[in-house]
């Protein structure tokens, strides 16, 4: 086992499940990149950018049209040709083809077999962490969220994410990458930062050969 740290991470879970202030803190965090004297810039990316549209919370690839799916496809190649290239490095990604394939489940009734994107995932050690947390926690999250969203509207109905969980958990546990699932209900993003520390270090998963 080599002594560089690359770290390959994944973070699903529907939103208000703190995946996005995980990530910040993991790409920071020493067990996970490493002790730093500076910030610099290492990759965190995400599906969910939404960058198949010129305007505020458009399309992109995870909420495609049908008619974008081979833009869809081509851009999941690019990245995993990215990874591949640049395989001894550290990757966090905030939310990727579990979201989408839960998405166009729902909307589109589309059921994509990704099969090749968690084979090439795979090869590099790619690690899956599903941040979860309880029906009636929603509730205390979504006040957070509203204070600092720019678009609260999208909270208005958390059904819809209970709902979402609940597929993404079946889609989770079929997935045949290594996975993790940490529960987010008490809000305490440090700890769930810690807990994931732990179980990459526990698995092998800080370094790649």
């Amino acid at each position: 086992m080599g002594g560089k740290l690359c770290p390959k991470i994944i973070l699903e879970g529907t939103r208000l499940t703190f995946k996005t202030e995980i990530a910040f803190e993991l790409n920071e965090h020493p067990r996970i990149v490493g002790p730093r004297k500076y910030r610099y810039h290492s990759p965190l990316i995400s599906a969910e950018w939404c960058s198949f549209t010129n305007y505020p919370w458009g399309r992109g690839l995870i909420n495609f049209e049908p008619r974008e799916e081979q833009q869809a496809m081509e851009t999941y190649h690019t990245w995993l040709r990215l990874f591949e290239l640049q395989k001894y490095y550290s990757w966090i990604i905030d939310r990727f083809h579990i979201s989408t394939k839960a998405y166009q489940l729902q909307v589109y009734n589309k059921d994509y077999d990704f099969k090749w994107i968690e084979e090439r995932l795979n090869n590099l050690g790619f690690r899956l962490i599903f941040c979860t947390r309880s029906s009636d926690s929603f509730i205390q999250a979504r006040e957070e969220r509203l204070k600092v969203s720019g678009k609260p509207s999208q909270y208005n109905d958390l059904s819809i994410y209970i709902k979402e969980q609940d597929l993404m958990r079946k889609l989770v546990n079929e997935s045949s990458l290594t996975k993790f699932e940490i529960d987010v209900s008490d809000n305490n993003i440090k700890k769930a930062v810690e807990k994931i520390a732990d179980w990459m270090e526990a698995t092998g998963a800080l370094y790649f050969e």
